[in-house]
């Protein structure tokens, strides 16, 4: 039987000489985004930026709420276009942390950016050189109109 490391405990604890574990990895503080809309016929097809993720933030999870939005309703949660650290534009992917699901009825919270696949762990990684480059995140209207309250909550560490 082996014993293997993960990067982080290899550039810490195995590695000569040792690196330095950046805040997003280890140590570091817990910090949440938090943003609510009260829809009012929003149209299928609109999108609402909830709010902005900091460059460097190392997304650990998401919930979002909302009330029965009506019939034939869905939410998606995804991110707007943006520039990474490389120069390339990356394109808006509205169902980047949670795929379109129904909101007909409300919901204690559904999970989002819970799995690898769905940016659980994902590194905002943004030119600092572009104006305005933001990491916004958005919640998608699909399906039909919807009318009610709709909140998305992210937690992500950066120091």
């Amino acid at each position: 039987m082996a014993t293997v490391y993960s990067t982080a405990y290899n550039s810490i604890y195995q590695a000569v000489p040792s690196s330095l574990a950046r805040a997003n990895e280890i140590g570091g503080r817990v910090r949440v985004a938090y943003g609510v809309y009260e829809a009012s016929s929003l149209a299928s097809g609109d999108v609402i930026n909830m709010f902005r993720l900091p460059q460097g933030a190392r997304i650990i999870e998401g919930s979002l709420s909302h009330d029965a939005l009506g019939s034939s309703t869905t939410l998606a949660v995804g991110h707007a276009a943006y520039t990474n650290s490389g120069g390339t534009a990356v394109g808006a992917d509205g169902t980047h942390f949670k795929a379109a699901a129904a909101s007909t009825s409300a919901t204690g919270s559904v999970a989002v950016a819970n799995t690898l696949a769905l940016g659980k762990f994902e590194l905002v990684d943004l030119d600092q050189e572009v104006k305005d480059n933001g990491f916004d995140v958005t919640v998608s209207m699909g399906g039909a109109a919807g009318t009610g309250t709709i909140a998305l909550v992210m937690y992500y560490v950066v120091d």
